[in-house]
């Protein structure tokens, strides 16, 4: 079988291969940067417009160019009053003297500004995400129609009819169609002169008031009472219902046990979840709280970048969270979430608290609770073929199995996060179950 190699050039004498290798690089650079900032940025910068510069260098399409440094050349170069055979020619911006302020022209770094599809398409391609799981982030908000005004076109079922007839009315005054009463009236006269006795007087009179209610009635025909042009129908625009309230508690273990590895998990699971909600409905509110051995509730900076550390009792996050729901998020008219992310660790006495306290409280308030656990990466196959686990999933493991709104997985590596990411909330939250 022959085999063709076309190495005619495209035009403008770019090649084509090299052009898509330039535009892989640059790909390449946007999805790094896109990655450094979301990871040092915050949460909510991540569903927003990115400046990514990137560098000039490498972005030149590739060329072949003779080796100054091997060959055999002969240069003819024209006399000068100023340098004589055998001076050295400094190059371009190197010549000796002492420094100044610069005055030559320099190339700046390309500056791409992402809008915010472009970001999260950036970054659910490096994360590997469905297809299926990017629509479900990019759902709109629910519409309903709402009165704007009329329009001279539309359904039958929406005509106007009060706008119509006033239409009609003010055609008919400025047109100036007979009205009823002037023909009854003429028709009335008509009869009274035919009763009297007939002369020629009352005979011409009589012709000319028939002439007359037949040229009202040919001038009543033509103009319609109701003309096309006089139809106004109601207009409807679709404007997005404002969707019920929405607040997620983000919970995360910051004791001892919790490292920078296990913490950057979090960090990228909970960005995935904040997107989620966000694009989900159209007010949401974000809760962070934080334990060791008590939690508070802290902002996203202290969350994620607080380096403070100490024991661990789990069921210090729930009571605060709560006390929290308590306070500013009635069940009756927010849909409440929570996300909590640990590393399993807590005393076993206090995983049975929390069982009792998600069995008795929390669980029927929330509309769905998501915990993830991160595991260690090397013991990864193990945690998967026992569903021993930790002290606090085994405790956890009673709550699923009585809440169908209640999620568990487990994370070990960032190649985790989007499977179970997927597992958790890929679908609607199954329906509120009441004890």
């Amino acid at each position: 079988m022959p085999i063709f190699i076309d190495r005619r050039l495209n035009p403008k004498d770019k090649s084509l291969g090299n052009r898509q290798r330039f535009l892989r690089r640059a790909r390449e650079e946007l999805k790094r940067s896109i990655r450094d900032q979301i990871r040092s940025g915050r949460i909510a910068d991540v569903d927003a417009e990115h400046a990514v510069p990137m560098p000039e260098r490498g972005t030149t399409e590739p060329s072949f160019n003779d080796n100054k440094a091997s060959g055999n050349r002969q240069h003819i170069l024209p006399g000068n009053r100023h340098f004589a055979p055998g001076d050295l020619i400094p190059k371009p911006g190197q010549g000796s003297g002492a420094r100044g302020p610069g005055n030559k022209v320099s190339e700046d770094d390309f500056r791409f500004v992402l809008s915010r599809e472009e970001v999260l398409e950036l970054f659910f391609e490096d994360l590997e995400l469905p297809d299926l799981v990017k629509l479900n982030l990019k759902e709109i908000h629910a519409f309903k129609p709402r009165r704007a005004g009329f329009a001279a076109t539309g359904s039958p079922t929406n005509i106007s009819v009060g706008r119509t007839m006033r239409n009609s009315h003010g055609r008919r005054i400025a047109l100036r169609r007979p009205k009823q009463q002037e023909l009854d009236a003429i028709i009335q006269e008509i009869a009274t002169l035919e009763s009297e006795p007939a002369g020629a007087a009352t005979r011409q009179r009589i012709a000319t008031l028939r002439e007359e209610l037949e040229r009202l009635e040919r001038r009543r025909r033509r103009i319609a009472f109701v003309d096309p042009v006089d139809i106004r129908f109601n207009r409807f625009d679709a404007r997005p219902i404002p969707n019920a309230n929405a607040v997620m508690f983000c919970l995360m273990d910051v004791s001892g046990s919790m490292g920078e590895r296990e913490k950057d998990l979090a960090k990228r699971f909970f960005v995935l979840l904040h997107l989620f909600l966000k694009r989900r409905y159209e007010r949401t509110e974000i809760v962070f709280i934080r334990h060791t051995h008590e939690a508070h509730e802290v902002d996203e900076d202290t969350f994620f970048y607080n380096t403070q550390s100490g024991g661990t009792i789990v069921s210090t996050a729930l009571d605060e969270m709560h006390r929290i729901i308590g306070e500013r998020y009635p069940a009756a008219e927010w849909n409440i979430y929570a996300a909590q992310a640990s590393d399993g660790d807590n005393f076993a006495t206090d995983s049975e608290r929390c069982i009792k306290f998600l069995d008795g409280k929390l669980m029927r308030l929330c509309q769905y609770f998501a915990y993830v656990e991160i595991i260690d990466e090397r013991e990864a196959h193990i945690f998967r073929a026992t569903e021993n686990g930790t002290s606090l999933w085994r405790a956890y493991s009673t709550v699923e199995a009585k809440w169908p709104n209640f999620q568990m997985s487990r994370i070990a590596a960032p190649a985790d996060i989007y499977p179970v990411f997927r597992r958790l909330f890929a679908r609607q939250p199954a329906v509120r179950k009441s004890a």
